[in-house]
């Protein structure tokens, strides 16, 4: 009797050992799949000067105009400028509505002559068209911040401007490729996902930081920090464009892991950026 009992308790251990095991498998892998999803979709830039979080689109906007200040070979001082301007004028955001005709990241207003709305409201143009006045400002890399950029904008309050210069900072390190892995995104996969479009992310980028040498799903890159530009501009368009992976350096992001950031990766090229 005693010898039917202990085989029927060691039964039931047994089962409630593997139910619990079971239970515990399905629970964990349930919670891998709901983390994109309760993470929601962001950015984080992070230099040795702070850590920022931005939006999907804040950093598919200053991914833009750091591209297009590399293109133009501007110093530093120029893309902190206009960050800082970015920053107060639109929060980094391509707006189409603003105060009387203004619009897009610099709210600049077609009555004034910076361009037509359809133009203004491409970040590309509008980019171009700030640093276009910004250039022109006498001395404007040894003056404050705030008033360089009130030169250019000649807006109600220009010492607003000063109050952004420390995130300005950070993004231009970050996006510029000086601080290598320095942005990483992450969002849900969507219920229609975005078709694989390397070939039209490859032209977006080139509108912004001009010709690229280019084969396949790789991009040339001249140097390192060049290769962590166009490294990170694909990183904060991946969304928008169907990417899957990021590859440079030795280390790779990944769509599906983003918010893990950048990892090692040692088979990734040291020369271009993959794009999967």
């Amino acid at each position: 009797m005693a010898r039917r009992l202990s085989k029927a308790v060691l039964t039931i251990i047994v089962i409630v050992v593997v139910l619990a095991a079971a239970i515990f498998f399905a629970v964990y892998h349930f919670l891998n799949r709901a983390q994109p999803f309760a993470l929601g979709e962001h950015c984080e830039v992070k230099t040795s000067a702070g850590t920022l979080d931005l939006e999907i689109e804040q950093a598919q906007v200053a991914a833009t105009i750091a591209a297009v200040a590399t293109r133009r070979k501007l110093p530093l001082r120029a893309l902190e400028i206009a960050y800082a301007t970015a920053i107060q004028e639109s929060k980094l955001l391509n707006l189409p509505f603003g105060d009387r005709d203004s619009v897009g990241v610099f709210q600049q207003r077609p009555s004034q002559g910076w361009g037509t709305v359809e133009q203004l409201q491409d970040p590309v143009y509008a980019t171009q068209r700030f640093f276009a006045a910004l250039v022109k400002i006498k001395r404007y890399q040894k003056l404050p911040l705030h008033e360089a950029a009130q030169a250019v904008q000649r807006s109600a309050d220009g010492s607003a401007y000063a109050q952004h210069e420390v995130d300005a900072q950070i993004l231009s390190e970050a996006f510029t490729g000086r601080v290598p892995k320095a942005v990483h995104c992450w969002y849900p996969t969507a219920e229609k996902p975005v078709a694989y479009q390397a070939a039209k992310a490859r032209k977006e980028l080139v509108r912004a930081l001009g010709t690229t040498a280019s084969s396949g799903n790789q991009i040339g890159a001249a140097s390192a920090r060049r290769g962590w530009l166009i490294a990170t501009w694909s990183v904060a368009h991946a969304q928008k464009f169907g990417l899957h992976q990021v590859r440079f350096a030795g280390a790779r992001w990944r769509a599906e892991t983003g918010h893990d950031g950048w990892l090692a990766d040692a088979k990734a090229p040291a020369r271009e950026v993959e794009l999967t």
